[in-house]
């Protein structure tokens, strides 16, 4: 009998535990929302949070924000099925923040009041910049949407035994349905402590299962190692790279294209840089940004345990059949140290890890919601299409049904995503927010010459060439793991398109600045320079 069927079968001799903990996490959360959502009284309530939170509350729920279903479900998945090449993943997450810490985290706090678009349009001529910024924030928070939803339709239909495709397709919708009530109701305020409760219960969660799999092994992390080296199959080389990213040019390429696409990315993703904007102070912006570091490096250094514990003590073969990109060895993992498929234990840990792995997608999708339902209103509605002149009620009802709208097409495009890796479907939003947001961002920042045309070239160019080369890459079609499967139209041969796209964002940014005949406003230069780099002025 397959791993699936097995924890299907021992989840529903406990049903009602398992449903009672996913009960009582949703209601939990959907109080806290309604209580931040009393709090919410104008736009900065809605989309900063008042700005009234310190730094440890900001890092924590950055962190809560960070750590998504690809964190807790992929990578654990990716190092079962791939061994070392799997942790790369876990590196580049981590070593991302660094980029964010030195480059962007107080300039961004200091230069914006609520959305990137405000950075980027400063010293830009405001409709078209804010457009493309908007447009840009959409489309990156939809891809790293579709990760959680593949997550989720994952997570909650191997615990309650659910095998058919419309009941699968039926969890879809109702997390889409949930992440909309998170968001509507309780604006920033509901999302941040929702992320904040969510960091805390993953750390716990990953903490115990560590520590079990290590009790296992006398923690002893070299047995641990062995062991899972020794149950792969493959011996030795599942410990060294090259598994996966070393077996032709292609892959190789992919790897570095991966890479650059994992480092680059965290400075450039929507719901990440809007939390900078919910701290008093510039200091704290920073501080926030130390404590985020902290926390996810400890968390990524569990992922150790996590994926090479799954490796062994699950069977490689059995964690491919309960789900073909290994979304599910962090929940059978949990089940196998708690006893076993057949124990009352096995089935308590399956069901208390599920419920925080359900808890991650959820504060990660109400954030991704937020940023890209707040880039339209404030960007696209209020300053786009009504000039400035919308009133704040106006603003913030925009960005309510904005909410409705983007949950519907990420729940209509997660249907089709979940059978993906979920860490290689939040590679690729890491990717396309390099290429679109990134150059744009520092450019903006550092550049006194960077100009409109420059800032579009960049956005649209880095956006459209990375979608693009998506589109036609083995990630939709093609392969047994992709998002068709039965059809293969792809001619790019690289599954992540980092090593093209974000180049050719900045190399546009620069063209279009340099062929623009409009002149850089030095003076607004100048006062963004002073703002950026002390907060004089800041909001």
């Amino acid at each position: 009998m397959s791993p699936h069927l097995l924890a299907a079968e021992s989840a529903s001799d406990n049903r009602p535990l398992i449903v009672t903990l996913f009960a009582v996490f949703v209601l939990a959360t959907l109080a806290i929302t309604v209580w931040a959502g009393r709090q919410t009284k104008d736009a900065t309530d809605f989309y900063a949070g008042g700005r009234q939170f310190t730094g440890f509350q900001n890092g924590l729920a950055i962190s809560g924000d960070y750590m998504s279903a690809a964190s807790f479900l992929g990578i654990a998945g990716a190092i079962a099925l791939s061994g070392y090449d799997g942790f790369l993943y876990s590196i580049g997450f981590l070593v991302a923040w660094l980029v964010a810490l030195l480059l962007v985290a107080e300039p961004l706090r200091n230069s914006g009041r609520f959305t990137m678009g405000d950075v980027l349009a400063y010293r830009m001529r405001q409709r078209p910049v804010r457009t493309a910024a908007g447009v840009s924030t959409i489309v990156v928070s939809i891809f790293y949407l579709l990760a959680q939803m593949a997550g989720a339709g994952v997570l909650v239909s191997l615990l309650l035994g659910i095998t058919s495709e419309a009941g699968k397709i039926l969890i879809v919708v109702l997390v889409g349905v949930v992440m909309m009530l998170y968001v509507t109701i309780g604006g920033m305020k509901g999302t941040t402590w929702v992320q904040m409760v969510k960091a805390v219960l993953l750390i716990a969660g990953t903490l115990l299962i560590t520590f079990l799999v290590l009790l296992k092994f006398n923690f002893n992390i070299s047995d641990l190692l062995g062991e899972a080296a020794k149950n792969s199959g493959i011996g030795e080389s599942f410990l060294e790279p090259g598994l996966k990213y070393g077996l032709n040019a292609t892959t190789k390429l992919d790897f570095i294209s991966l890479g650059i696409a994992l480092v680059l990315g965290t400075a450039g993703l929507p719901h990440i840089l809007i939390r900078f904007y919910t701290v008093p102070t510039a200091r704290a912006a920073r501080n926030s940004v130390n404590w985020a570091i902290g926390i996810i490096g400890l968390f990524y250094l569990m992922t150790i345990a996590l994926g090479f514990g799954a490796a062994a003590l699950l069977k490689h073969d059995d964690i491919i059949a309960s789900n073909k990109s290994g979304n599910t060895a962090a929940p059978l993992l949990a089940e196998e140290i708690g006893g076993g498929p057949d124990s009352t234990g096995g089935a308590i840990l399956l069901a208390v890890i599920s419920a925080v792995a359900f808890a991650t997608i959820l504060a990660v999708v109400a954030g991704l919601t937020l940023a890209s339902s707040s880039s339209f209103a404030h960007d696209l509605y209020a300053n786009v299409i009504r000039k400035g002149k919308a009133t704040q009620e106006e603003e913030i009802s925009a960005a309510r049904w904005a909410t409705v709208g983007i949950g519907t097409v990420a729940v209509v495009l997660g249907v089709f995503a979940r059978d993906l890796n979920v860490a290689g479907l939040v590679a690729l939003a890491f990717a396309v927010a390099a290429s679109a947001n990134l150059p744009t961002i520092l450019y903006s920042l550092f550049w006194k010459r960077f100009t409109t045309q420059g800032a579009l070239w960049s956005i649209y160019g880095g956006l459209i060439s990375s979608v693009f080369l998506v589109l036609f890459s083995p990630v939709v079609s093609g392969k047994e793991t992709s998002m068709f499967p039965d059809v293969d139209f792809h001619w790019f041969p690289l599954e992540n398109p980092g090593l093209i796209s974000i180049p050719l964002g900045f190399l546009l940014g620069w063209l279009g600045t340099v062929v623009s005949k409009e002149q850089p406003d030095k003076e607004k230069y100048a006062e963004l320079e002073v703002r950026s780099l002390t907060g004089h002025g800041a909001h």
